[in-house]
């Protein structure tokens, strides 16, 4: 594997898998936020230079210092041919197969692949599959010929006022981590809270303060400029608060130029009705995680 060094290289890869969205979302945003100054000091290796034809973004080995720091040893993988990458994506200088990790990638069909390495490595393996929405923004930025096969949802896309003197928008601090972490399905343990942690100090977030002056709702952007960990105290849920958030969030991401892209569980209908009163348009592809634990 190639590791892709300095500005220019990067920026070439950049647009290279903006040719290839959807299917490279994942994999792009992560790109995309390494050129804006890669705070999580990710690297980006490619099989073969410029005629790719795998990509794979990692943090740096000494990063990895946990082997069972999933939130930490995390993977982005696109390929244009994902039934061939099986041997590279099998060397140890590429995959940390030591350790507990996780994959992510806009691609399903990368499935067969990761649960072969894991059957070869002995790996437990467990795939979270969720709809991929994208802001109408950015797809008309990115990819507007998309637009002609999809069904814009009517209106302006902005959500119902909220009563703004008992709700203050303000950024998330560091020390509000806790509470996203307790709300956060992925998380809920101290290394998910130490990548929120992170996620704070180097990410544009938003959030409302209540009456109380702590957070009652919050959307998070990670490493790879997904919108994530967005949620609503409880008491608080059906006052539109956490659309007023998001799309609050996808202005500010708008005037900064970053793609603005988030998931959704299948089954979570409440989100899914908000995305599309967003005009956060459904992708054809699906957002994907594979869990992978050493047996």
């Amino acid at each position: 594997m190639l590791q892709m060094r300095g500005a220019q290289m990067l920026q070439t890869l950049e647009r290279f898998l903006r040719k290839s969205l959807p299917e490279s979302l994942k994999v792009y945003g992560t790109v995309f936020h390494m050129n804006q100054g890669n705070p999580f000091k990710l690297k980006a290796l490619v099989d073969k230079w410029p005629d790719f034809n795998t990509v794979v973004v990692r943090p740096q080995e000494q990063a990895m210092i946990d082997d069972f720091d999933h939130y930490t040893n995390t993977y982005q993988i696109y390929s244009k041919d994902p039934k061939n990458c099986q041997e590279l994506l099998g060397s140890p200088d590429v995959i940390n197969w030591k350790q507990h990790l996780q994959i992510q990638s806009s691609q399903s069909s990368l499935n067969e692949v990761i649960q072969n390495l894991a059957a070869m490595k002995s790996f437990k393996v467990e795939q979270t599959q969720c709809f991929l929405y994208m802001a109408l923004d950015s797809i008309n930025e990115l990819i507007p010929s998309l637009l002609e096969l999809k069904n814009v949802p009517p209106g302006d896309g902005k959500p119902k006022s909220i009563n703004e003197q008992m709700f203050k928008l303000s950024p998330l601090d560091v020390t509000h981590a806790a509470l996203v972490n307790e709300f956060w399905h992925y998380g809920g343990n101290d290394r998910s809270r130490r990548f929120i942690e992170r996620c704070i100090r180097n990410f544009p977030n938003h959030c409302l303060l209540g009456p109380k002056g702590t957070p009652v709702s919050w959307s998070l952007m990670d490493q790879t400029g997904e919108m994530r960990m967005a949620g609503t105290m409880p008491e608080y849920r059906s006052q539109g608060l956490i659309s007023y958030v998001i799309y609050t969030q996808t202005q500010a991401l708008n005037k900064l130029g970053f793609p603005q892209y988030s998931h959704v569980d299948k089954n979570n209908k409440i989100m899914q009705k908000m995305s599309y009163n967003l005009q956060h348009i459904l992708m054809p592809c699906s957002w994907n995680q594979w869990h992978c634990v050493p047996l």
